[in-house]
């Protein structure tokens, strides 16, 4: 009912990192807006456009990073800056508007029930044919199981939170492998739902623009992978 997942989400803070998402981020904000009365948080990514202002008008809390983190730098930013403030949940989304607002109950009710300490949403039709290459590499070096890898459609709950704020994965430069295996690695659970994704608003994936970007991006993800592979 639309009463009870007002109550959820009360206790729950969406975070949105943003680089030069100008054109889309706005429009991702009114979405959510009007799906929840969730506090949104942009983590603006040092962008060279004027994403801070839109996101401010727009009606989000905006963080500004002077230097650029990366996504998982500027989402573990929003992530102590909701531990600060008392949040026991955090959902995340991409502010190119892939992700949609109309997904945000599902995503979350399996971690606000306790079901589990992280929920995924998972769409592997979008998947090109080099991410899809490098997903049944990485999950095979990594250990890891689940269908989607790199999605960032992903709530999460306290303990994730406090795992993921530490030092240990501040060094981790994508929100995926290195994340997931760390989950895995500290025993959390992990819950994927099945979800559509939109076509980004504009630009392009900055992982899947090229082979050589993925050749970078699958040399960095195997040796996090490795290393954080769990051994039981």
């Amino acid at each position: 009912s639309r009463l009870r997942q007002e109550a959820m989400f009360d206790s729950a803070i969406i975070l949105i990192p943003a680089h030069d998402e100008a054109q889309s981020v706005a429009a991702v904000i009114s979405e959510v807006s009007h799906r929840t009365d969730c506090h949104i948080v942009v983590i603006d990514d040092a962008s060279s456009d004027d994403t801070a202002e839109v996101a401010r008008k727009a009606g989000a809390t905006v963080l500004s990073l002077s230097v650029q983190l990366g996504a998982w730098g500027a989402v573990q930013t929003g992530m102590r800056f909701a531990l600060q403030r008392g949040y026991r949940f955090v959902i995340t989304m991409d502010a190119d508007g892939q992700h949609e607002a109309a997904d945000l109950g599902r995503l979350f009710a399996p971690v606000y029930e306790g079901q589990a300490d992280v929920s995924i949403g998972a769409c592997t039709r979008r998947g090109s044919r080099m991410r899809k290459i490098a997903w049944v590499f990485l999950k095979w070096i990594s250990g890891l199981s689940m269908d989607d890898i790199t999605s960032g459609f992903r709530a999460y709950n306290r303990t994730a939170l406090e795992l993921l704020s530490g030092k240990d994965a501040t060094l981790l430069e994508y929100q995926d492998i290195g994340v997931l295996a760390h989950l895995k690695r500290n025993n959390l659970t992990i819950n994927e739902i099945q979800v559509n994704m939109c076509s980004r608003v504009s630009g392009h994936s900055r992982v899947y623009s090229s082979w050589l970007m993925v050749a970078y991006y699958m040399v960095q993800a195997s040796i996090l992978g490795f290393s954080k592979r769990s051994n039981r």
